[in-house]
């Protein structure tokens, strides 16, 4: 008999930190996994005429209702998250935990050359987070040091862009 391991009673929402020279973007990687009382929850949150189909209406919405927990601020300066991508898995899916919820988003921002300081925050409920940033393409971005709260709701990253 095969065994996995996942969470049974958390929303886990991992992001993960692109960056550019010329924009930030964000992959906020919604997970949801069972516990039943969690997944009943957020159906409930998303399909609001509880018909079991989720419309474009119902995804923008619950989209709009996640954005309002992010925060994002680039050296002190708080940024606008603009969606670029959203998949939703059947409902089906979600039930039975193995329905994922990708939303993709960008921030219209440039670093500066020198360092950089970038300040993200989640704040949703109900939810365990994890953050990271990917290893920057350029080679003229070094990310420096990274901080997190013990629960990963806040994140810090320090980069340093250098002439290229």
């Amino acid at each position: 008999m095969a065994a996995s391991a996942h969470r049974l009673d958390e929303y886990l929402q991992v992001t993960m930190i692109d960056l550019a020279r010329d924009h930030i973007a964000l992959h906020l990687h919604l997970r949801l996994v069972p516990g039943v009382e969690v997944a009943a929850g957020v159906i409930r949150q998303m399909d609001t005429n509880h018909d079991g189909v989720l419309s474009r209406a119902e995804q923008e919405t619950y989209v709009y209702r996640v954005t309002q927990n992010l925060s994002l601020s680039l050296n002190g300066q708080p940024l606008v998250l603009t969606l670029s991508a959203a998949t939703f898995s059947s409902l089906t899916a979600i039930r039975e935990g193995t329905g994922v919820l990708d939303l993709e988003f960008t921030s219209s921002a440039s670093l500066r050359n020198s360092s950089n300081h970038l300040a993200y925050s989640n704040r949703g409920t109900a939810t365990a987070w994890l953050v990271n940033c990917l290893l920057p393409r350029d080679p003229s971005l070094r990310v420096v040091h990274q901080r997190r709260s013990r629960n990963q709701s806040d994140y810090q990253l320090d980069v340093m862009v250098t002439s290229s």
